[in-house]
């Protein structure tokens, strides 16, 4: 078991990963522009960080874990298993969020310019309605999305504090975008610049509370082969929202050449961190 300082501070990190949002949204309304490029090579960064420790890091742990308790060759096929199953546990999460709704699209400071134009034009029942079905679809979203990330740095904290600081900077970082991408609609619904950055702000609390569900949910059956196959998983998901939402949006935001050169910052930084850390 882990001592309650370690699980607090596990805790922390996977607010402070969530509350980034409110960067997004400072940056939603604060700014004139979008800076494209520096948002592209953050993301960047933050996917060269999350497969790094993945592939470096937690799927090793997680196959020393399991060999040990199963045996080489079942800890092997357990750690794989484990691997895709939660790649497929955020895949089949990312397909029940239509696209439109999905807080993981882009958006750019400059739409809230363009929709003070079209808000204007619709009656006050198209906006009531507008604001229920956004309302209620973004949190779903929100709370759907952070949950396995919130479980992620949280599960990343409680095996090493290290590892968590560096998988709760890199989901930060991938939460600026998506804290834009949920002020912008909000605004549009409501013309208010402060409910939606508020809104923007609290979302991001579904991250640690989806860390605190899932160590609940898992901890009486918490054992060196349940937390190697949760580390497995963990790896998964961060591998699959690397190449599926991190990597994609970095590239649509700017130049190809600028979210490579994020991504291999992002390896090269947590790989001396890690030997630093040795």
């Amino acid at each position: 078991m882990h001592d309650s300082a370690t699980i607090f501070f596990a805790f922390g990190l996977t607010l402070f990963a969530g509350l980034a949002t409110g960067i997004g949204s400072m940056l939603a309304f604060f700014t004139k522009r979008t800076n494209t490029g520096f948002l592209s090579v953050a993301l960047g960064f933050s996917a060269g960080v999350m497969l790094y420790v993945s592939f470096i890091e937690i799927f090793v742990k997680a196959k020393i874990e399991l060999q040990s308790e199963l045996g080489e060759v079942y800890g092997m096929w357990a750690t794989v298993a484990a691997f895709f199953g939660g790649m497929l546990f955020i895949g089949i999460i990312d397909r029940l969020v239509p696209a439109e709704e999905n807080p993981h699209e882009i958006h750019n400071v400059e739409e809230i310019d363009s929709l003070e134009v079209i808000i204007k034009r619709e009656t006050p029942e198209q906006k009531d309605r507008k604001l229920l079905r956004m309302g209620v679809f973004t949190a779903l979203a929100i709370g759907i999305h952070n949950f396995p990330e919130g479980l992620a740095t949280f599960t990343a904290a409680l095996s090493d504090p290290n590892l968590g600081f560096a998988i709760a900077v890199a989901i930060a970082i991938h939460n600026i975008p998506e804290g834009i991408a949920v002020s912008v609609p909000i605004y549009y619904a409501t013309e208010s610049r402060g409910k939606a950055f508020t809104l923007s702000f609290l979302s991001g609390l579904a991250e640690p509370v989806g860390a605190i569900i899932g160590y609940l949910l898992l901890m009486p059956f918490l054992s060196p082969t349940v937390f190697g196959i949760v580390f497995a998983s963990v790896a998964g998901i961060m591998v699959f929202i690397s190449l599926d939402e991190l990597l994609p949006t970095a590239q649509a935001y700017g130049e190809h050449h600028l979210s490579i050169y994020g991504l291999v910052a992002g390896m090269a930084v947590m790989a001396i961190s890690l030997l630093l850390f040795l």
